[in-house]
């Protein structure tokens, strides 16, 4: 059974985030575990102070003392993040059967860890049939694609009136003509 990587929260102590950070990929590098810890991550945002001399542009750490890392959890990686100079723990319950709770999925999109492209086979103006919720097998036509948000705007015809109905993009497929 092949185990799938998860994203942990590391917490470090005060300042040893990039210490941490070159750690962790050195031991990658050195062991060969690219495999086992596939990333390993500081979430940074890019802020634009107002000074007397004009704007001042620099990059801060969202999260001050944590470390993100993408792994397989087994007791051998567990056992190398864990025991780095410089990390505190793991982040998230522990049990005994556990050595951290993942990230979730919707955590992850949060965060913007992970981008997942999505390709539509649709356009504007295209006639289109919902898929999923409560307009299942109306069809209509796209008014407008909204690719960073997930979303599309659908015409369609109900009781004889035209009616915008925004859904996600995966709720709906093109028509073949």
């Amino acid at each position: 059974m092949a185990e799938t990587a998860n994203w942990y929260v590391v917490q470090t102590y005060s300042g040893y985030e990039n210490t941490v950070k070159a750690t962790i990929e050195k031991t990658i590098e050195n062991r060969h575990l690219e495999d086992v810890i596939l990333a390993v991550s500081i979430p940074m945002e890019t802020v634009t102070e107002m000074t007397d001399n004009g704007p001042k542009v620099y990059e801060r750490k969202v999260f001050p003392s944590y470390v993100l890392v993408k792994m397989v959890m087994t007791d051998e990686s567990w056992y190398i993040v864990r025991n780095i100079r410089g990390v505190i723990g793991f982040v998230g319950f522990v049990d005994s059967n556990t050595k951290a709770t993942p990230l979730t999925d919707e955590e992850i999109q949060k965060l913007g860890m992970e981008k997942h492209e999505i390709v539509v086979d649709y356009a504007v103006g295209d006639h289109v049939k919902i898929t999923d919720g409560p307009l299942t097998s109306f069809s209509g036509v796209v008014e407008m694609i909204d690719l960073e948000k997930n979303k599309v705007r659908v015409i369609v015809s109900m009781f004889g009136r035209e009616t915008p109905a925004e859904l996600e993009l995966d709720q709906v497929e093109l028509i073949e003509a």
